[in-house]
């Protein structure tokens, strides 16, 4: 029998629901972030189309994969965020709440990596 007295109250399942909304707003920028790389690594062909060059692969291929790369890093944060939602839920109801900090960890290294795979891209482009 499930005891009530335990259960998370309205305003802990509250900050569940404002935490899950907070990593979606995330996942959304890191996928737009990723969108406008990969955009960004298309108007460089077709400036180089527009002046007569040819734009390298090394240049617009880099961007095109950490572009990528940020859209998966976004669609994995949506899935990851809901799944951290539902396991804080099902903690709340039953009373015996455990903050783990791995999603943030795991969340926070993948950004990370890919924040740097974008500054040596960006520091190659401009050398």
């Amino acid at each position: 029998m499930k005891d009530i007295h335990n259960a998370g109250t309205p305003g802990d399942h509250l900050a569940n629901e404002r935490t899950f909304l907070a990593w979606i707003r995330t996942s959304i920028a890191v996928m737009g972030f990723g969108f406008v790389v990969v955009k960004f690594s298309l108007f460089i062909r077709q400036i180089a189309l527009a002046l007569g060059t040819k734009a390298s692969v090394h240049q617009t291929g880099n961007s095109q994969r950490i572009g990528i790369l940020l859209v998966a890093l976004g669609t994995l944060t949506i899935i990851f965020s809901f799944v951290r939602y539902l396991k804080t839920k099902a903690q709340l109801n039953s009373g015996h709440y455990y903050h783990s900090t791995l999603f943030i960890k795991v969340m926070t290294v993948l950004i990370f990596v890919s924040s740097i795979a974008l500054l040596v891209y960006l520091i190659k482009a401009i050398a």
